[in-house]
């Protein structure tokens, strides 16, 4: 007697491959961002070890024998050789797409500006932003990719409704920071394979396992279009007249000294001040860029508790409203602290800090993390600073 199987028997359900998809790596393409460093380099080389149909994207930012250009630097001509190099050891295509204006009129302008306007830009954000995250995914979706990955040491899990944001493993490698800006169809769309690593050490390993290039290769520090860290005389040439000199002043408004230019300081800054001798030290308060006044007072000025967002981007369940117990970052330099978060309306907030912070700066975000997990609930752009009530 012969049996046969019914027509009616439902076919098994195909697991989910590594990136969250139900069909084989081979039928899966991925586009992957590769600044050239070993981090985008090892999801590359993971992913095409792993079977997946791999396209390697590498942007072109700035012009590499321009001045603002540095050597080692994220995207500088040699980080495009290696991540060429990488795609080749590897046996995946790889392509450098032009987007030297976009990146200038869409992040280094806003840099200059808002030096110029007394704020504290955080440029990386909004490369990720502007241009890697908007310009870059459309990129990818043209390329009929399932998704796009990147070297971030960032989470995505998956919620009860959607994608959800999360802190790396690592805490000292965590850049939740500056992805905060990230919609939720673009998370949706990104995998980030390092974010759950304990270590670059393990990082590391992996790219000599692979033998990659760049296994060895530093990793870039400050911004990559800032030539040793000296923003002030990047801001000089894009903006001639910007380091105009003027008066140090106290809180009252008595001059205290003379400065080189309002873009050379920062709020919260000591040292450099040439100002001293006048009994307690005193710190960059506020900047006044329209009188040309660097304000500087005592520590005890700098303490802030009450801290307004701007341009905030949800992630997650909407809408918030009322009053939410998180934590937030002010500075990614910083631990999240405990604090309230108060939504205003769609794209703005009031963020109440539990203990006094010290040199909030307007032009930083302040990003929001769901109290009692790694999860981050969005973020936004700190505006005017205000003192902690007396």
């Amino acid at each position: 007697m012969t049996v046969t199987a019914s027509a009616s028997a439902p076919a098994p359900a195909m697991s989910l491959n590594s990136l969250g998809f139900a069909k084989p790596p081979a039928d899966t393409r991925v586009v992957v961002a590769m600044s050239g460093g070993v981090d985008s380099s090892v999801v590359a080389a993971r992913l095409k070890a792993e079977g997946y149909d791999v396209i390697g994207v590498t942007l072109q930012l700035y012009d590499h024998g321009a001045a603002l250009a540095k050597k080692g630097a994220c995207c500088a001509g040699q980080d495009i050789h290696d991540a060429r190099r990488v795609a080749e050891r590897m046996g995946f295509p790889h392509y450098v797409l032009d987007y030297e204006n976009r990146f200038r009129e869409s992040v280094i302008d806003e840099f200059a500006d808002a030096y110029l306007s007394g704020a504290t830009p955080v440029p990386c954000i909004r490369c990720n932003e502007r241009v890697k995250f908007r310009d870059l995914l459309a990129t990818a979706r043209d390329l009929d990719a399932d998704c796009m990955a990147t070297g971030h040491y960032i989470q995505r899990k998956d919620g009860p409704h959607r994608a959800e944001l999360h802190m790396a493993a690592d805490p000292n490698r965590d850049q939740s920071y500056f992805l905060f800006s990230t919609t939720q169809e673009q998370l949706d769309f990104l995998r980030f394979p390092l974010g759950h690593l304990a270590s670059k050490a393990e990082t590391r390993a992996l790219a000599a396992e692979y033998g990659l290039p760049v296994a060895d290769k530093p990793d870039s520090q400050d911004i990559c279009f800032v030539p040793n860290g000296d923003y002030a005389s990047v801001i000089e040439k894009l903006r001639p007249g910007a380091a105009d000199p003027g008066d140090i002043v106290d809180m009252e408004g008595n001059v205290l000294g003379r400065h080189r230019g309002v873009i050379h300081y920062t709020i919260g800054q000591r040292r450099g001040l040439g100002i001293g001798g006048l009994g307690d030290p005193l710190y960059v308060v506020r900047l006044d860029p329209d009188l040309r006044h660097v304000v500087v007072g005592p520590k005890t000025a700098l303490a802030t508790t009450i801290v307004p967002v701007s341009e905030v981007n949800w992630l997650g369940d909407q809408p918030f409203e009322g009053e939410i117990p998180c934590l937030v970052r002010i500075r990614s330099t910083r631990p999240p602290r405990p604090a309230i978060l108060r939504p205003i309306d769609a794209t703005r907030a009031e963020v109440e800090l539990l203990d006094a912070e010290e040199g909030v700066s307007p032009g930083q975000a302040c990003v929001f993390y769901q109290q009692g997990s790694s999860r981050v609930l969005g973020g936004g752009w700190i505006t005017l600073r205000r003192r902690r009530p007396a």
